[in-house]
């Protein structure tokens, strides 16, 4: 870090705290000429563009994920403290996973998964719209794996 008053290119951390807003505030001085400063940290985590079925690609847009799961949900007595925990599940996977670019095919898979563990009427309903069920007989095998547990 160089120092803003002389340029001098190493300064000392004096102090570290976290801001309630997720920061890192940390109070540095100057080897050289003993000014004191302050920065602020923050921590960039870039989630990966989504790749679409025609193959037009858009930054990741988690407005979009909490509609489609809100939308799966509507009228179901899920309480909104799990449905952001399934989101930031979503993200973290999406984080962990290291990847410049995803599928959306991925991230409908994964909404699934979430959907099946927060209430099953969503998660068919999320798979009705996501899979583009053309007859009976998909919507039945899909409701015959979720009574075999699957």
């Amino acid at each position: 870090m160089y120092c803003p008053f002389c340029h001098a290119p190493d300064t000392r951390v004096v102090d570290s705290r976290l801001t309630p807003d997720g920061r890192v505030r940390r109070r540095r001085e100057c080897i050289e000429c003993r000014e004191r400063f302050t920065t602020y940290e923050v921590v960039e985590l870039s989630l990966p563009w989504v790749v679409k079925r025609d193959g037009r690609r858009e930054p990741f847009n988690e407005d979009k994920l909490r509609a489609g799961i809100l939308r799966a949900l509507e009228k179901r007595p899920v309480p909104s403290e799990r449905v952001e925990a399934s989101i930031q599940r979503v993200k973290e996977a999406l984080l962990r996973s290291g990847e410049r670019e995803v599928l959306s095919r991925q991230i409908g898979e994964r909404v699934m998964e979430e959907l099946k563990g927060l209430d099953r009427i969503a998660y068919v309903r999320f798979a009705s719209v996501y899979r583009s069920f053309q007859d009976v007989d998909e919507f039945r095998k899909v409701i015959e794996g979720l009574e075999q547990g699957g």
